[in-house]
């Protein structure tokens, strides 16, 4: 039935898909078709059952059709779905949000990630009048086209294009620094700083496999660009809310100029967000010049949703319980592999993890991955998959737990896991 369902697909949608890597180009095979979800589990239209640790990639902290955040969409949806007028939901959602994070004083709500860093880097450049943004390699900010490229050959940033369609004059002033390297930051702001208007960064890169970054390296950013004169962007669209209340300013102990949410912060509907300094955040229209519009923004289902959630965390102390899930799992997960003497790591941060080939030392930015890995990992995928455990299908995009992961599908999963990896090591 899947294959059957993929070729229909393929009819109607470019590569049969409605995201990249859902098509399972980096694994091989026909994407499996899901009918259903609950908790920990997907169900696909041919009634098999899996442990879902995409999560769809990582908005679900509660875990799929949570019952609390269920019945509140549905009271939503019985109150309309959208109005195109103010409406008290996203307020409610507003308040929390700032009453939490002390850096974020202001805030405008979208519907994806890409428009909300889109939007963070618009107001950067209208408060400071430069033109260029720093961003580092491995990290990514979503399909915007000034975002999508890649480290070039000189330490003053040059970049190229990850995408065709992206003309050279659209990503002239985006400059590419490498991740965890001062020295190579500070030639590159030395050199630009003047026309900095902003340096942005996942503090947690997790779109190039799991980059854990020094806190040290963090804060030398952070001071890097205040001593330009750029504004200070992090972008917690996976992070934030999921690291912890805080998020990563919070577990760093960082403070942005404007920080970006997204995922966990709409319970699983299409939400994001940008925030952060008032007299930033004020230049935003109606309040100032900079322009920012959305139909469908602040949609009141994910409104809710994400309240429901932040809400439902914060009581059940969701996140400090997780992160000891977390670690656990990994625990467990890393003594199976090394007792069938398996050369793998399992890398984790909060409730993120990242599968990998093993390597002698940290892997903080992408050329430290270790070779051999995307093939590896193909093969384990496949194993994993054929014993009831959906990963994200990709080498280089990471694994989520949400609450509805008790220790009983935990356990299942480690075994599975394990065996996998043994059955990806012989072949």
């Amino acid at each position: 039935m899947n294959d059957a369902l993929f070729q229909r697909a393929s009819q109607t949608a470019p590569g049969g898909v409605h995201s990249p890597v859902r098509a399972f180009k980096g694994v091989g095979g026909t994407p499996v078709f899901m009918a259903s979800a609950e908790g920990a589990w997907l169900t696909d239209v041919e009634g098999r059952t899996y442990i879902d640790f995409c999560q769809s990639f990582g908005p679900l902290i509660l875990g799929h059709r949570d019952p609390d955040v269920a019945r509140v969409v549905h009271e939503a949806v019985d109150r309309g779905w959208t109005f195109g007028t103010c409406e008290p939901y996203s307020l409610a959602l507003a308040e929390w949000i700032i009453g939490a994070l002390p850096w974020v004083e202001r805030v405008r709500f979208v519907s994806s990630g890409t428009e909300a860093v889109m939007s963070a880097l618009r107001v950067a450049r209208a408060a400071t009048k430069r033109a260029h943004v720093l961003k580092f390699e491995g990290c990514y900010h979503g399909h915007a086209d000034p975002l999508l490229v890649r480290a070039g050959s000189g330490l003053a940033g040059e970049a190229a294009s990850d995408s065709a369609g992206v003309s050279a004059d659209t990503i002239s002033h985006t400059l590419v620094a490498p991740l965890d390297d001062e020295r190579a930051l500070d030639a590159i702001v030395d050199a630009h700083g003047q026309d900095l208007a902003a340096v942005i960064v996942e503090p947690v890169p997790a779109n190039y496999g799991l980059l854990p970054q020094r806190r040290e390296w963090l804060h030398h950013v952070a001071a890097r660009a205040k001593d330009a004169g750029a504004l200070f962007i992090m972008d917690e669209v996976i992070t934030g809310f999921r690291l912890g209340r805080e998020g990563a300013a919070g577990e760093f102990g960082l403070r942005p100029d404007l920080v970006c949410f997204g995922k966990v912060m709409g319970g699983g509907f299409p939400a994001a967000a940008y925030g952060g300094r008032a007299d930033l955040m004020n230049l935003v229209a109606p309040a100032g010049p900079v322009y920012q519009a959305g139909t469908l923004s602040a949609n009141p289902i994910g409104m809710c949703a994400g309240l429901a959630t932040l809400e439902q965390m914060t009581e059940r102390n969701g996140w400090k319980t997780l992160e000891r899930r977390t670690a656990d799992f990994v625990t467990a997960l890393s003594r199976e592999f090394a007792n069938a003497r398996l050369p793998l790591d399992v890398v984790a941060q909060a409730s993120i993890f990242w599968i990998r080939r093993h390597s002698e030392s940290p892997v903080r930015r992408p050329d430290r991955i270790p070779a051999g890995n995307a093939a590896w990992f193909a093969k384990f995928f496949h194993g994993a998959l054929a014993r009831g455990v959906y990963l994200p299908p990709s080498s280089y995009e990471v694994g989520f737990l949400s609450m509805a992961h008790d220790n009983g599908v935990l356990a299942r999963a480690v075994t599975a896991l394990a065996e996998a990896a043994a059955d990806a090591e012989r072949e």
